[in-house]
């Protein structure tokens, strides 16, 4: 490690000096002279090596669990480590972090320089899966020098997510379903998906089935393993149009999770049903009717109306009707949206007693379904018309009859009490104009009192009129002068007036008090 100059006696490195392998040397000397005989002397010399800072620290893991669960609890330790320094005094003093953001920490250990790596935060798989907690150990020399460590940690799975249904964002689904379709095929499906992993997220399905016999669900059944719905029947539109039900998934962890969802299913209407025709129908169940007319009928006479009806809808329930087969086409027109059958002109004597049309009724639909009606049309003369009409009315004609009945019974007693009324107002009216006019003019009622008078002048007579107090219910005598007295005239002559001429001012002086 070390060399001697024998002739000036100066001690040189020959060597690697390395504080870490020895701290101090000792080196025995010994210097001799050239006499005779010569002489010599011996001295002991300790070289101390002085430490630099030439050693990084050194990180050690002495125990690691490289998978934490995601509900690990924080502060849970998930390894030891042992940071060391060759170097000595500050040199070997370090200063240990965490570099990286991540959910853990060092917890120095009771011992100088071991630290334990703990969970600071929640941990969610689904979030993060994998850690690299990268470590670094810095001394305290000059210059420092540092090392780095990374951990590896995986985060293992709990069963802490329920299954999910995928494109439900109303929470719930809309299926549509044509009509007939064939039993036993898959009608749709639904997934789920689940977060975890493994057995956590092995999904499997079910339908919740109601207690009901009547249960749409027991005609349907679900594979287990992919969410497949299989229809075992085929549905009808005529019969059911909508349904629904709820479909639950389950994981496969322990405790399982599962979610439900409510699926709504409607039936779509599929052009499957003919017309029906309604009228005209004739006993053996063909639509077949005969129809008379007469004669003399205008153009626009309105001879019958094919009634048809569709169980399909929108446009597959829209029915047409049209003129298949006629025997004269100047005759007879056809509204195609009413089915109704109108003359278009007058029949002349040479036009036929008997016409025949067939109508084509047809529906809207894809593929056009329809059925046919028989009208045979009698020209008759207009009295054989009418009666036919009367015979072949009778039903209608006796609804009629009936309303009409009650309606005359109602405007009947109506009148009567109104024509009442009027009699009763007109005899108390003719009561009240008489009470006074009349009552004073009868002898047989006269009590004896005077209590009005009134003077009035015939020619050159002048007269007053003693009017007494009268009983009720007494009338006027015509051509009596009862209860007149004759006065001097003290006036011009003129013509006599009876106070009968004013029953209305008459009466009103009285009530006055004039008289």
């Amino acid at each position: 490690m070390f060399e001697l100059d024998k002739l000036t006696g100066e001690i040189k490195v020959k060597g690697v000096v390395d504080y870490e392998e020895n701290e101090s040397y000792e080196l025995d000397i010994e210097a001799s002279d050239k006499g005779t005989p010569p002489l010599a002397g011996e001295c002991r010399v300790i070289i101390k090596i002085k430490d630099v800072n030439d050693n990084p620290p050194e990180i050690e893991v002495t125990s690691l669990s490289n998978t934490v669960s995601e509900d690990s609890k924080p502060g849970t330790v998930i390894s030891l480590i042992s940071v060391t320094d060759k170097d000595s005094g500050g040199n070997g003093k370090i200063i240990s972090q965490i570099l990286n953001d991540v959910p853990f920490e060092l917890k120095p250990s009771y011992k100088e320089n071991i630290f334990s790596v703990v969970t600071k935060g929640v941990l969610d798989r689904e979030q993060v899966s994998h850690y690299d907690i990268t470590i670094k150990a810095t001394d305290c020399g000059e210059p420092p020098l540092s090392s780095v460590k990374t951990l590896s940690i995986q985060i293992s799975d709990v069963n802490d997510n329920s299954p999910h249904f995928q494109h439900t964002p109303l929470e719930f689904y809309l299926f549509y379903l044509i009509e007939n379709n064939v039993a036993g095929n898959s009608i749709f499906s639904v997934s789920a998906t689940d977060k975890d992993v493994n057995e956590n997220a092995a999904v499997s399905y079910h339908i919740v089935r109601g207690r009901s016999e009547n249960d749409v669900t027991s005609f349907l059944n679900m594979n287990s393993e992919n969410g497949d719905i299989l229809a075992l029947k085929s549905f009808d539109f005529e019969t059911l149009k909508t349904f629904q039900f709820q479909v639950v998934a389950t994981d496969s962890g322990t405790p399982s999770l599962s979610s439900n969802v409510t699926v709504n299913v409607f039936i779509l209407d599929q052009n499957d049903n003919a017309p029906v025709i309604l009228y005209p129908v004739s006993s053996n169940g063909s639509a077949e009717g005969v129809e008379e007319i007469p004669r003399n009928v205008n153009a626009g006479h309105l001879v019958t109306k094919v009634r048809a009806y569709d169980a399909d809808i929108g446009y597959n329930g829209w029915l047409l009707f049209s003129l298949q087969e006629v025997t004269d086409h100047s005759l007879f027109g056809l509204d195609r949206y009413t089915g109704q059958i109108r003359t278009l002109r007058s029949f002349t004597e040479t036009d036929e007693a008997q016409h025949k049309l067939v109508i084509l009724v047809k529906d809207n639909g894809n593929v056009s379904l329809s059925a046919t009606a028989t009208v045979i049309v009698k020209v008759v003369e207009p009295k054989e018309a009418f009666a036919a009409s009367d015979v072949k009315s009778a039903t209608m004609d006796e609804e009629d009859y009936n309303v009409t009945f009650y309606l005359m019974i109602t405007l009947g007693s109506v009148s009567t009490l109104f024509l009442i009324s009027i009699i009763v107002l007109i005899a108390m009216q003719c009561s009240k104009s008489t009470d006074y006019t009349s009552k004073y003019l009868q002898e047989p009622n006269y009590d004896g009192t005077l209590c009005h008078s009134i003077q009035y002048r015939s020619g050159e007579k002048r007269y007053m009129l003693v009017g007494p107090r009268m009983s009720v219910g007494s009338t006027i005598v015509p051509g009596s002068h009862a209860n007149t007295l004759m006065l001097p005239d003290r006036r011009t002559a003129g013509e006599v007036r009876h106070f009968s001429d004013y029953p209305h001012r008459f009466r009103v002086a009285c009530s006055s008090g004039m008289f």
